[in-house]
């Protein structure tokens, strides 16, 4: 029963994953820490508060609510998804696409152009030079034979 936990836990992926977590909150604290520290304060400036609008609040029957702890949370949270996703998904979504929009190219295309057997009436690949159903003989599409990289057939 241990050594499955002790698997489980030395496997790469879950390390990866505590390390993420790990500088997923350091980099939280530091745009708080930003956000608090700049942010709120000239939303305070310009909406003429006291400066610091985190500690905006408003009283209701002697009961204390602190709306600008909640509205400097938020803009926290929108500053740091808006740096995570312009910083590191649409980087990598242009470098993973980058790398596999040639290989399913070239795939989508060989397997996607398909024919007729003009002996038994079967889709076979366009390259293909023999049926793999009835087995005769066809004359492989000079185009697709192109587009797979092979030379013309005489």
């Amino acid at each position: 029963m241990l050594n499955g936990f002790k698997d489980f836990i030395l496997r790469g992926n879950v390390i990866s994953m505590a390390i993420g977590l790990a500088v997923g909150a350091a980099f939280t604290a530091v745009v708080t820490g930003f956000s608090n520290a700049f942010i709120v304060p000239l939303i305070g400036l310009f909406t003429r508060g006291t400066g610091d609008f985190s500690k905006a609040s408003y009283t209701v029957d002697g009961v204390k609510f602190p709306y600008g702890l909640f509205v400097s949370a938020a803009i926290a949270f929108i500053i740091t998804a808006a740096v995570l996703y312009f910083l590191v998904v649409l980087p990598m979504a242009k470098v993973q696409n980058r790398f596999t929009a040639k290989e399913e190219e070239k795939q989508a295309d060989i397997k996607a152009a398909l024919r007729d057997c003009p002996r038994c009436f079967t889709e076979i690949p366009a390259i293909a030079t023999r049926c793999a159903h009835c087995t005769s003989e066809v004359e492989p599409d000079a185009e697709a034979r192109a587009l797979a990289g092979l030379p013309a057939q005489r």
